[in-house]
């Protein structure tokens, strides 16, 4: 369901990045819809770059209820702001490769390729 392997969520549990998850009698995790909807934001934040020890900190903050809601939205703008940084430096290198690949495409002089 998570798309993850057991490793990786046993690990996230252990690191602290999943709390108080709930087991059955024979000790097997169960995932609850609020749990599964966690992960997928842990993947999103890790595709984008944030370090597993802030999404740590932002999972800590959030068992910790409505109090910490101005510290969590504090730490999901400034990811935000690195997350667009990131996409005009990937905008720029986008461009440079297209610009290449119409250089070459033309039969001139490959500069630098």
């Amino acid at each position: 369901m998570t798309q993850l392997s057991a490793y990786t969520l046993r690990y996230y549990e252990k690191i602290g990045l999943l709390l108080d998850i709930e087991r059955d009698s024979k000790g097997h995790r169960y995932y609850s819809q609020k749990d599964l909807i966690w992960i997928e934001f842990i993947k999103r934040l890790k595709a984008t770059n944030m370090p597993l020890n802030e999404i740590r900190r932002f999972a800590r903050l959030r068992v910790r209820g409505d109090s910490t809601i101005d510290e969590r939205v504090r730490m999901l703008e400034k990811h935000e702001s690195r997350v667009r940084e990131q996409m005009a430096d990937l905008k720029t290198h986008q461009q440079k490769i297209k610009e290449k690949i119409e250089l070459c495409k033309k039969g001139g002089v490959l500069q630098g390729l």
